[in-house]
């Protein structure tokens, strides 16, 4: 099923997001266009026009995509105070799909974003798959 996207009410046009800044913070956060276009329930061909400026993209899909990188904020700052403080740490991520959880809605290339980034804030900081944990 598509969602329609529209801009919720009283949203202000000099705050909507440029083509430019999605694809920066979809790329940033490690999605895929398919990813996004899945997870906002539109087309890939939409989110393809959002990125290249043919198509206005929605303030709600800027809100959705605030709520992402907050997300991943959250998931950097934790594993930031879990990792801070440990001797020789290590962080597994997943190398394909079908090594997240079930439950686990982020595809291997956000882990990877997410983990980058925790990397930048523990030196010494061992990344490794999921499939190599023995």
């Amino acid at each position: 099923m598509m969602t329609a996207y529209t801009d919720p009410p009283g949203m202000p046009d000099d705050e909507r997001m440029t083509d430019a800044e999605l694809k920066v913070v979809r790329e940033f956060l490690g999605l895929s266009l398919q990813w996004l276009a899945d997870h906002l329930g539109v087309s890939l061909r939409t989110v393809q026009h959002w990125e290249q400026g043919k198509y206005a993209i929605p303030d709600g899909v800027r809100l959705t995509i605030e709520g992402l990188e907050s997300t991943a904020a959250q998931q950097v700052d934790a594993g930031v105070g879990v990792l801070n403080d440990a001797p020789d740490a290590v962080m597994a991520i997943p190398r394909v799909d079908s090594d997240c959880p079930p439950e686990c809605p982020w595809p291997p290339s956000w882990h990877r974003a997410v983990s980058a980034r925790i990397a930048q804030e523990i030196p010494g900081l061992s990344i490794v798959y999921t499939d190599t944990i023995k």
